[in-house]
């Protein structure tokens, strides 16, 4: 009769080997997080959303310390995105505030500014940047994910290599979505990292309870809390509170009562708490504000959830492959699928089986209990169901919903990735002995992780590039042409061929009259991107200003080579045409213009 195999000896977790990812993590998160448009524009800590929520919220008002500009107040219809679009940028910034009766409010989550600014202001006096509170959040998540890392290590997979478990903590940190999400700390990617740090704390109370039977009701409250504030940040995470299904099915042989009021009581509270703040400024409970967005497009109108969305989201957030470019960062955006009738546009999401497929490990999640070398995988069991019931559910509105957007997948993959963590562990440790195998599986998660990390690190680099574009678009309109010229240059230094940001700059060198530089820069924009409308006109028009009126007009043709339908494309024509005393062709040109679009009085030159 054979011996039983005797279980690996058990040992802390080398813990200076998780230590030094996560300082690594956090410190590419830091390096990473970077204001938005809507912040930079704001031009102070204290204008941007958050902050003005804070300073209501310590006023005694639940609307933003913020005064409703006489223009807007008086629109006939103010959720018009043409008629609000001048109150939503630069000077006064209101782009998807909620407005209500000559007041501003702020449709994403209270949470935030109740477990952040609001007390950041109160001990300091002063007020956090939102890329500031976004890294905090975020960090806050990323090192709770690091304790479930580690909890689990300790109790399950003893036996797993120092490196293992780093490479564990390497892909909860920087193939999670942190480095893409960062990248633009705007007011939506600080409701969501919060959202993030607290649904990570839901589910160190849910592995707790699970791990912990003599304090299970503890426990089991804790991860309630932590649940019914995430919805306060994330209303969209408002199904996340049946991960504590789990723990209760635990204890149903215990004080079932007890357990249902630990889990019952926070969530009720809080529950509670959201529905008079909605109430209270949208006179409905489940009214968050959404339909009175000042928005680049209605928010009022139904249909923003539908089940034929579905097939779509899903198509997109999972199964998109990715686009890639000869130069750095590498990554571009791939062509976009035709929408379903109603769905609204796509921003810039990936599919993640493509662009992260080191979260597909998580189908070997199963594998882990099996290996477990504790005596009961009840609790790895359940805390692996506990996470799936969280993912799904936070992923079920958002595949429902009619926007796509990279931030949106920050909610559910982080989930993804730690099921996939917990799937190596259980391949390491049913390979234990099997030297040949247990090498071609890490070779083959290893390459997984390297390139969902190279992803989401080239990914993040290539949106900052884009914000500091429209950053520089942004300055170029309040006429800081030199500011604007270093935020292109500084988006050049990310990606030395973006055409749009060669665009740009060309076109602001040659409003400070640097011709020479704007011509040479625009030259390269056209040459990189043939088929971009802006680069030929820009380069049209400084050819123009440099006198070579011949070489302008070649450039004005090619756009309405390109945009034949463009009115403005064969005003800018006519002039090129006029330049050359060609006054006759002119002349048919100004004419169709004017057949496209009446209202047309000159050229936008």
């Amino acid at each position: 009769m054979e011996a039983p195999v005797q279980p690996a000896p058990r040992r802390l977790p080398p813990t200076p080997a998780l230590a030094a990812a996560a300082l690594l993590v956090l410190g590419v998160l830091a390096a990473g997080a970077h204001s938005g448009l809507l912040e930079l524009l704001g031009g102070r800590a204290g204008n941007s959303a958050y902050n003005l929520l804070a300073r209501g919220l310590a006023a005694g008002r639940l609307d933003l310390a913020r005064a409703v500009p006489p223009g807007l107040a008086a629109l006939p219809d103010p959720y018009d995105p043409a008629a609000n679009h001048p109150y939503r940028y630069a000077p006064y910034v209101l782009h998807d505030l909620s407005y209500r009766h000559g007041r501003l409010y702020l449709y994403f989550g209270i949470t935030p500014a109740l477990l952040g600014f609001a007390p950041w202001a109160a001990l300091t006096g002063g007020y956090l940047w939102h890329r500031q509170a976004a890294l905090l959040f975020w960090g806050a998540g990323f090192l709770a994910s690091l304790g479930l890392l580690r909890g689990i290590w300790q109790r399950e997979f003893p036996s797993v290599p120092a490196g293992v478990g780093a490479a564990g903590a390497l892909a909860l940190g920087l193939a999670s979505g942190g480095p893409i999400l960062l990248q633009r700390a705007e007011v939506y990617e600080v409701a969501i990292a919060c959202g993030y740090a607290l649904v990570m704390l839901a589910l160190g109370g849910v592995w707790l309870a699970l791990r912990r039977p003599e304090q299970r009701t503890r426990w089991t409250a804790l991860a309630a809390l932590a649940l019914g504030l995430a919805a306060g940040a994330r209303p969209t995470l408002a199904l996340a509170a049946a991960a504590l299904l789990v723990p209760l099915w635990a204890g149903r042989r215990e004080r079932l009562g007890r357990l249902l009021l630990a889990a019952g009581l926070p969530l009720l509270l809080c529950g509670l708490g959201l529905a008079w703040y909605n109430a209270a400024r949208f006179g409905d409970p489940l009214d968050f504000g959404q339909k009175y967005q000042l928005a680049t497009y209605r928010q009022d109108l139904p249909g923003h959830f539908r089940l034929a969305y579905l097939p779509y989201n899903l198509r997109l957030y999972f199964l998109r492959l990715p686009a890639w470019r000869a130069s750095f960062p590498f990554v571009a955006a791939p062509p976009v699928p035709p929408a379903p009738a109603g769905h609204g546009p796509v921003e810039d999401p990936f599919g993640i089986l493509a662009c992260v497929p080191f979260a597909a490990l998580a189908l070997a999640a199963p594998l882990a209990w099996r290996a477990s070398v504790a005596r009961d995988g009840a609790p790895l069991r359940g805390f692996a169901g506990a996470v799936l019931l969280l993912l799904a559910a936070s992923a079920a509105p958002l595949l429902l919903y009619y926007w796509d957007c990279s931030r949106y997948e920050m909610e559910f993959l982080p989930e993804l990735v730690l099921l996939a963590v917990i799937g190596v562990f259980g391949l390491e440790r049913m390979l234990a002995g099997r030297s040949a195998a247990l090498w071609a599986a890490r070779a083959g998660w290893g390459l997984l992780l390297a390139y969902s990390i190279a992803f989401n690190l080239l990914a993040g680099l290539e949106r900052h590039a884009e914000e500091r574009v429209q950053y520089g678009g942004a300055l170029v309109e309040q006429r800081r042409f030199p500011e604007a010229i270093a935020e292109f240059r500084g988006a050049l230094a990310i990606r030395p061929s973006y055409p749009d940001a060669l665009s740009a700059l060309g076109a602001a060198l040659a409003a400070t009259g640097r011709l020479p530089e704007a011509v040479a820069a625009l030259e390269d924009a056209v040459r990189g991107d043939p088929a971009l409308p802006g680069g030929h006109t820009n380069l049209a028009n400084a050819l123009a200003q440099s006198g070579r009126a011949a070489d302008a007009l070649v450039q004005y043709e090619e756009v309405c080579r390109l945009q034949p339908e463009s009115a403005q494309a064969h005003y800018n024509l006519a002039y090129g045409l006029q330049l050359l005393g060609r006054r006759d062709e002119a002349r048919a040109q100004y004419q169709e213009a004017l057949r496209l679009n009446p209202d047309l009085a000159r050229p936008a030159r």
